[in-house]
């Protein structure tokens, strides 16, 4: 049994020949246009059935096996002959991509976690192999409607990851998305865009030149076929993709009602880390986060060091703990510290006056001024003792 309750896929360990691998290669290619992503039920058959066998139920025009009976066919089949699967090959060729299925050697196993829901395939795109990006990796995720701290941070929390050399992973989308690619790709980090949409397909349209780049630098991934368009449902289930793929999820901005809360619940039902970046109180853009921070398991974070910490090496991650500036005298013992408080910045106090102040005899006071007199606090005057460096 393989990962989150997912047997292994017999061609993976040389259960079936070469000719029945690439059967089901394909058909999985040509399931993934008719089945939307998610599909738990049709995913359970496929891993009990085998793809090759359902394709062929479903040109058969006969009944679907298990579970699959209880459904209309009808939705599936309507689907069946809108595309020629060599149109799907031809132009994943143009694009350079590939298309991977479980049992791959650049399959990332952690999707394996989804069950059944994991992807049928994934299409791809880009200059590293999607295992090897998503190895170290971290989802970077957040509004679209973004505010400039939102899209501020965002930026600057992937560029500081990706400098640390971990890949971050996102949506694509307007806003905190992409700002995320762009932080990570200034430092000429790793970043992978899931999409919601074919892989040569560039939404948003406005994002065309950050996808290709991130194709020439980093990794485009969809579980949808080429020439696929968005839908709000494959937006919701893209994020379960997000989450499973990465060590943990960080949500930047996000509203009530924000998609990247879904990606924050998948992930924390993944058993992945859940964390979020504050904003002020009162921001509608930040109210989300807010929710999410209350929600058991959930960090605050508010840099890279500290997302490390939650998503690294037990032990090995720990972020330096932020201190305020030292003051001369913040190490002083209580009874040098009530004597120094005494002795005034302007003016002067005699030791008899500093002694009656600090409520302190005045031998014990004398003695206690000349220590911090050594150690450069307080200086004595003709007129008193007065503290060292001025107000």
């Amino acid at each position: 049994m393989g990962v989150g309750g997912v047997e292994p896929l017999p061609w993976g360990d040389g259960g079936f020949s070469e000719r029945d691998a690439e059967g089901e290669r394909v058909a999985r290619a040509v399931l993934s246009r008719l089945v939307e992503p998610g599909d738990a039920v049709f995913g359970r058959a496929v891993r009990v059935y085998g793809a090759a066998r359902l394709l062929r139920d479903l040109r058969g025009r006969g009944p679907l096996p298990g579970e699959l009976a209880r459904r209309d066919p009808a939705g599936y089949r309507v689907r069946l002959g809108s595309r020629d699967p060599d149109e799907d090959t031809a132009r994943l060729a143009e694009v350079g991509g590939s298309f991977l299925v479980p049992g791959d050697p650049g399959w990332p196993t952690q999707l394996d976690d989804l069950g059944d829901a994991r992807p049928l395939g994934l299409w791809t795109r880009g200059a590293t192999p999607l295992r090897l990006a998503a190895l170290r990796s971290v989802a970077v995720v957040g509004a679209r409607a973004c505010t400039d701290y939102g899209a501020h941070v965002a930026g600057a929390l992937a560029a500081e990851l990706a400098e640390a050399g971990w890949t971050v992973v996102s949506g694509g989308a307007y806003g905190v998305d992409g700002a995320a690619h762009r932080g990570a790709l200034a430092v000429r980090g790793s970043t992978v865009a899931v999409l919601a949409c074919g892989i040569d397909v560039n939404y948003p349209r406005g994002h065309e030149r950050l996808l290709t780049r991130i194709a020439e630098e980093g990794v485009l991934v969809t579980e949808l076929p080429p020439g696929a368009h968005p839908t709000r449902y494959r937006f919701i289930e893209r994020n379960r993709v997000i989450a499973a793929l990465t060590r943990g999820t960080v949500v930047v901005e996000a509203a009530l009602r924000s998609g990247a809360l879904i990606s924050a619940r998948r992930a924390a039902l993944l058993g992945r880390q859940v964390m979020g970046v504050p904003g002020p109180i009162g921001s509608p853009s930040s109210a989300g986060v807010h929710v999410l921070l209350r929600e058991p398991g959930s960090v605050l974070v508010t840099r890279a060091a500290e997302v490390i910490e939650q998503v690294g090496v037990i032990g090995d991650d720990l972020a330096p703990v932020l201190v305020g500036p030292s003051r001369p005298g913040d190490d002083l013992p209580p009874e040098l510290r009530r004597i120094l408080d005494v002795v005034p910045w302007r003016g002067a106090l005699s030791t008899a006056a500093i002694a009656h102040e600090a409520g302190s005899a005045p031998t014990a006071t004398r003695r206690r001024l000349d220590v911090l007199a050594a150690r450069e606090l307080v200086d004595r005057t003709s007129k008193g003792w007065r503290r060292r460096g001025g107000a």
